[in-house]
């Protein structure tokens, strides 16, 4: 019999059972209202999940089944456990979702279950946390490890709350990180809510004109609160009256309560114990401010969304997962865990004006990013994922040494999603492109390049040029590289820079595993110096098992590789528009877009639209920034306006994250790189949206652009021809909108489903060769 479903709820054939440790109603804490939030989402979309618990469970909805009594002793409760599983009806289930490896070892490894694919969240290291409160019997330690692990090693997929346990995972259980999903909680963002903080206060007993703390932990020593209840004593005098809220209980809490008499701040803490929903709710209402201490093990923090969606700010330590969830709100709410001084000096500005706090609503504006709807569809697709056979899916290694969102990690990041694969990447420094990947659901890591050699530039590859120190560092990142991959054991791995070709492929030889090279830089006399581009072509010929370029321009400079390349283009970021674009705006505008570098030709562009239009009203928009810090060439360009007397009609918008939005603002784009392009991204993206496109006559924009027919091609560097091409389309509305119009239609070749499949054709190619087409899917 299935429950109930909302109304207009879809049905679905993924049916987990979810394998929880007790009712939160029974046993107040965070990952037991994890599971019964998980539990209650999951069918507001409409799966039909069934749930044991150890009992009572009396408030549970149809479903749930419990099992003995949660405050008995773990031999008994795990016989009831077992008992009510036994008991629970299995028929139709598809999946097990277990969130406690104590209650999972028996049914999953040994039991009934141990055929049924299973799904683990990872909540906390178990043997760790009891470690860390204190526990120690070394046997019972290791008894709890290695119950974690026969669970872990079944798993199909992992489920963790944020990266740093995803990393705790990786490092500290050999977990394979493909494997681990990042899936931040939900909140009930209508039980959690703001309310009036005067009522608020006076239903807990606390005057109205007093400053109110909350710390809603439970009382173990890594939650910290010793070092909270330090930084309290030295607040204390700043503000007599104040008082801090501690909710929750534990066996620390007679510790707790003693150290903060000794501390002088016994009558200005009130230790609350277990409170009900509704008086959570309060609590956290009547609070200037909540306080995460954390010192160790903190893998999300939900209290700390709970507080946020009742719009109190959080100021929490550098722990765990807590960072990642407070950072992109305002980093300054983070303090180095176990300094009292940092965290006293944080609070005492807050409340001094010297560092604001987050007003109510961006706090709660925070929460609400935090939505249960979409952690049910991310778990939806994990179970299904996890309810394939395990071979049909090819597990990949990307690497690339670049972490910034250059034009190929633009590329990398937007293929990845459509790919059908278990992606993993490996960058060789920290940056923004780590983040989006993350956000994007891709499993990622760091392995840092030493900085003598990722920071060799082109112009130093030569014999007699390349510092020893980059030649050892590189040498030793290949056999840690080559290391990792054994770990990973991968089919295939895919580099995506000319960096990340040499050394991976190095790697990939070492660890036996076929590398496919994408190539996007084009390997000639105009980029590379002699010396760079022989052992390029040279290396073509030995490490790659398969060769992608971006462009058969691209391709063509790599010489006689030894393998087989395709010329597969790089998608786009954003789907065609499927309207027309509107008529033309006031005043007209023409754009080019692109990183301010003289070989990608701004000032041949500047020079063209001050002979097309010497005066009136067009306008000139040049979108782009330099990058490396190198700001000579920006300054050039400034100069070069203000010598054609154009300067207001002239706007540099600098580095864009909106690219599609800035594109509908110009009426005409232009690419004018004064080299071949390998493959122009923008000329793409321009066409998506509609432009009419005026593209340099080589490389890979000859390529995407048919003159005359879904854009215009120029001579590069020629500014007379670009100057007449733009007369022409600024004197004929009618010739901008049919060469835009066609230009929607062939950005369809561009979009990542179908560069997806161009890609999965390469790997099943290559492993078809390598290992016999039935490895492939």
């Amino acid at each position: 019999m299935n429950p109930t479903l909302p109304d207009g709820a879809q049905t679905d054939l993924v049916v987990p059972l979810v394998l929880g440790a007790h009712w939160y109603e029974d046993d107040p804490g965070g990952l037991h209202r994890y599971v019964a939030d998980l539990f209650t989402a999951l069918r507001r979309v409409g799966l039909h999940p069934r749930a044991v618990v150890s009992g009572p469970a009396a408030s549970a909805p149809f479903g749930v089944v419990a099992g003995g009594h949660f405050a008995r002793p773990f031999p008994l409760r795990l016989w009831a456990y077992t008992r009510a599983l036994d008991r629970s009806a299995l028929t139709g289930v598809t999946v097990i979702d277990a969130h406690f490896a104590f209650y999972a070892v028996y049914p999953v490894v040994m039991g009934r279950l141990r055929d049924l694919p299973l799904v683990v969240h990872f909540h906390g290291p178990w043997a760790q946390e009891s470690k860390a409160s204190g526990d120690p019997s070394g046997w019972r330690l290791s008894a709890k490890r290695k119950i974690e692990m026969s669970v872990y090693r079944r798993a199909r997929a992992i489920v963790v709350l944020s990266n740093a346990f995803k990393e705790l995972l990786v490092h500290g259980y050999g977990i394979a990180p493909q494997l681990i999903h990042v899936v931040p909680p939900g909140i009930d963002l209508h039980h959690f809510a703001p309310g009036n903080r005067v009522d608020a206060r006076s239903r807990l007993g606390l005057p109205a004109g007093v400053r109110v703390l909350t710390a809603v932990r439970r009382l173990v020593p890594r939650m910290g609160l010793d070092v909270l209840i330090d930084a309290w004593a030295q607040l204390q005098p700043d503000d007599p009256g104040s008082v801090l809220l501690v909710v929750g209980d534990g066996p620390d809490r007679r510790n707790l309560e003693q150290h903060a008499a000794r501390s002088g701040v016994g009558g200005s803490v009130r230790f609350l114990g277990k409170v009900d929903e509704e008086t959570l709710v309060r609590c956290y209402q009547a609070a200037d401010l909540s306080v995460v201490p954390t010192l160790a093990l903190e893998g999300f923090g939900l209290v700390v969304i709970e507080s946020l969606a009742c719009g109190t700010p959080v100021v929490v330590t550098d722990t765990g997962g807590l960072p990642e969830v407070l950072g992109p709100l305002d980093p300054s709410l983070i303090v180095p865990a176990g300094d009292a001084g940092a965290l006293t000096r944080r609070i005492r500005a807050a409340f001094d004006g010297t560092q604001p706090l987050p007003d109510e609503d961006r706090c709660r504006a925070h929460a609400e990013s935090f939505t249960w709807p979409v952690v049910a569809e991310r778990h939806r697709a994990i179970y299904s994922r996890a309810a394939q056979p395990a071979s049909t899916r090819i597990r990949v290694v990307y690497l690339d040494h670049c972490a910034r969102l250059s034009g190929g990690e633009l590329a990398l990041l937007r293929l990845l999603p459509s790919l059908n694969v278990d992606a993993h990447v490996i960058l060789g420094e920290t940056g923004p492109l780590v983040d989006e990947l993350r956000k994007a659901g891709v499993s990622t890591e760091v392995m840092p390049i030493a900085e003598s050699a990722g920071s060799i530039g082109r112009e130093l590859v030569r014999p007699s040029r390349l510092p020893v120190s980059a030649l050892a560092h590189s040498a030793v990142y290949v056999g840690r590289l080559a290391a990792r991959l054994r770990q990973l054991e991968p089919d295939l791995v895919h580099t995506n820079s000319l960096k990340a070709a040499l050394y991976g492929g190095a790697s990939a030889r070492l660890a036996s595993v076929p590398v496919v090279w994408h190539v996007r830089d084009r390997i000639s006399d105009d980029y590379l110096p002699v010396s760079a581009r022989r052992l390029v072509r040279a290396a073509a010929r030995i490490l790659p098992a398969a060769v992608i370029a971006n462009s058969q321009a691209t391709l063509d400079t790599l010489g006689p590789a030894g393998v087989g390349g395709s010329a597969i283009a790089s998608p786009l970021g954003f789907p065609p528009s499927i309207t027309a674009r509107p008529s033309g705006q006031y005043p007209f505008r023409v754009g080019i877009v692109g990183r301010l570098d003289r070989w990608k030709g701004q000032h041949i562009f500047l020079d063209a639209f001050a002979k097309a239009f010497p005066d009136g009203s067009e306008r000139a928009v040049i979108i782009g920034a330099p990058i490396f810090g190198d700001t000579g060439y920006e300054s050039e360009l400034k100069r070069q306006v203000a010598a054609l007397a154009i300067e207001d009609r002239v706007e540099f918008r600098g580095f864009r994250h909106d690219i599609e939005d800035e594109l509908r603002g110009l009426d005409v784009l232009v690419h004018a790189s004064v080299i071949p392009e390998p493959f122009g991204q923008v000329v793409v993206e321009g066409m998506a949206v509609g432009l009419a496109v005026v593209a340099a006559n080589a490389g890979g924009p000859a390529e995407v652009i048919t003159d005359g027919v879904d854009g215009l091609l120029c001579p590069p560097g020629d500014a007379d021809a670009l100057a007449d091409a733009l007369r022409r389309l600024a004197a004929d509305p009618a010739l901008r909108a049919g060469l835009g119009d066609n230009a929607r239609e062939r950005a369809q070749d561009f979009t990542a489903e179908r560069i997806a499949r161009q890609v999965m054709a390469v790997y099943r190619s290559t492993l078809g060769k390598r290992l016999g087409d039935e490895r492939t899917p």
